[in-house]
């Protein structure tokens, strides 16, 4: 395929697939949901910087001796259609915040072919919807075992765990003076304090809607 400079190259009606995205060379960045584009956010705030460094770091320094490995965004993850087909004919391809990833033959030179075992996203007020409709149903549906979901303007964590049916199961949210632990990562738990230091009140994004689906 012919690859694409510009992204108003693109039908944004138009659903497309992970064949596709590899043609494509504009500097947005975006993400792939049931075919269907989303632009992300042009630059995070610095509360959703601080806390995916918070978070990152902390796992990282768990996971220094252990068989799985972290990965912060920008990092590619493929995930099957509905159809159950994967490789060019993903049509899914997401960017997780922060995911962490335990089956090494999953990751290759373009990210991360499968779903990870632990997801991390960090909520602002434009990607809500985003990160707690199509990207939680996609998550389950490929097994992701562990969602985690911040709210860096409230404070709170939720975390989901996928149950024996296949369903994920909420906990008790947290909030500061909490400690999060991990369900499928033993022996790893952070406290909130820590996450949530200094974190400033969300302004209103100017970008809207707009910023997400097109």
């Amino acid at each position: 395929m012919k690859p694409i400079t510009d992204f108003s190259q693109i039908d944004t009606a138009g659903t497309y697939t992970y064949a596709d995205y590899l043609t494509w060379r504009f500097k947005e960045r975006v993400e792939l949901l049931w075919g269907k584009i989303f632009k992300m956010t042009p630059a995070p705030h610095t509360d959703h910087q601080q806390v995916s460094s918070v978070i990152h770091g902390n796992l990282f320094h768990f996971l220094k001796k252990k068989t799985c490995k972290v990965f912060a965004a920008p990092f590619d993850v493929r995930l099957p259609n509905e159809n159950g087909e994967a490789g060019e004919k993903s049509n899914n391809v997401v960017q997780p915040d922060i995911c962490v990833i335990c089956d090494l033959h999953k990751i290759d030179e373009k990210g991360c072919n499968g779903a990870p075992d632990l997801i991390v996203e960090i909520v602002s007020k434009s990607s809500v919807q985003k990160d707690l409709h199509e990207k939680y149903e996609i998550y389950e549906k490929y097994c992701v075992k562990e969602y985690w979901v911040v709210y860096p303007h409230d404070k709170s964590l939720t975390i989901f765990v996928l149950n024996s049916e296949g369903r994920y199961q909420p906990q008790k949210p947290l909030t500061r003076g909490d400690i999060a632990k991990s369900n499928i990562l033993e022996g790893f738990e952070i406290d909130l304090d820590e996450v949530f230091r200094d974190i400033m009140e969300e302004p209103e994004d100017s970008f809207g809607e707009k910023i997400e689906r097109i």
